[in-house]
């Protein structure tokens, strides 16, 4: 089977790696049908997976340097990118591999991304997460693995009505489409929310919504099980400070 997935490869990439392979919804269609024309039925995750895992044991070493991809707008949509990973790798316990060799989990990822930075292709969302890895700016954040949610909602906070909210523990983040404004812990998030939403009592926070509205705020709820006991949930806000650096938190 490798030497048809090597093949199948070399029919479709033009000269460009495995991840601009199988992050590329048009390279990877190219990509999946070669290795059917070779009777390879595994599904389009496994195949995807199978190219990456043999490239990162040299499987395809010795070979002519790729061609480069690169998008000079990427710093307007990088942060759409990190948010929509970190959301998938929450609620679905999955690595970054897993979410771009999976085309259901793609389809998630780019509608996430493009949610909170519009007007980008799927490529381009993708290719700004794989550049995070590369730099070392997905770390995973262990302390969720602690207390995983039992539940994730994320969505524009205009989209949401205060009374809808859960009244459940749990984390959450308020960010624009280019950067994380504040994370938090409570016990009570409906009325947690709801407070910010009318008057923040963080000051940096109540200013910005003050100064830009709610058009382009964000929201993402990390809904905890009822027996999270607080010190776990203090840890988790208490990470995700540490690792994601909102900018209106106190250093601590």
């Amino acid at each position: 089977m490798t030497a048809a997935i090597v093949e199948a490869f070399d029919a479709a990439s033009e000269g460009y790696s495995t991840d601009r392979v199988v992050a590329d919804p048009r390279f990877n269609q190219h990509f999946i049908a070669e290795c059917r024309q070779r009777g390879l039925q595994e599904s389009v995750a496994d195949l995807n997976r199978i190219l990456l895992n043999f490239r990162k044991k040299g499987g395809l070493a010795g070979r002519p340097r790729a061609k480069r991809t690169h998008f000079q707008d990427e710093d307007d949509y990088r942060f759409a990118a990190e948010i929509a990973v970190r959301f998938l790798e929450r609620r679905e316990g999955v690595s970054l591999d897993a979410i771009i060799c999976d085309p259901d989990r793609t389809a998630k990822f780019d509608l996430v991304a493009g949610r909170i930075a519009p007007g980008y292709g799927p490529l381009q969302y993708r290719w700004a997460a794989l550049g995070l890895r590369k730099a070392k700016k997905l770390e995973p954040e262990l302390v969720g693995r602690v207390a995983p949610p039992i539940s994730l909602l994320n969505g524009p906070v205009e989209d949401i009505k205060p009374e809808q909210l859960p009244t459940s523990q749990g984390v959450y983040l308020f960010f624009a489409a280019d950067q994380l404004l504040y994370v938090g812990e409570t016990e009570n998030l409906r009325k947690r929310l709801a407070k910010h939403l009318e008057h923040s009592d963080n000051k940096g926070l109540a200013r910005w919504i003050w100064a830009h509205g709610t058009e382009h705020l964000n929201l993402e709820i990390q809904i905890l099980h009822d027996k999270t006991e607080p010190r776990v949930r203090k840890a988790l806000e208490l990470e995700l400070i540490r690792s994601r650096q909102p900018v209106f938190n106190v250093k601590r």
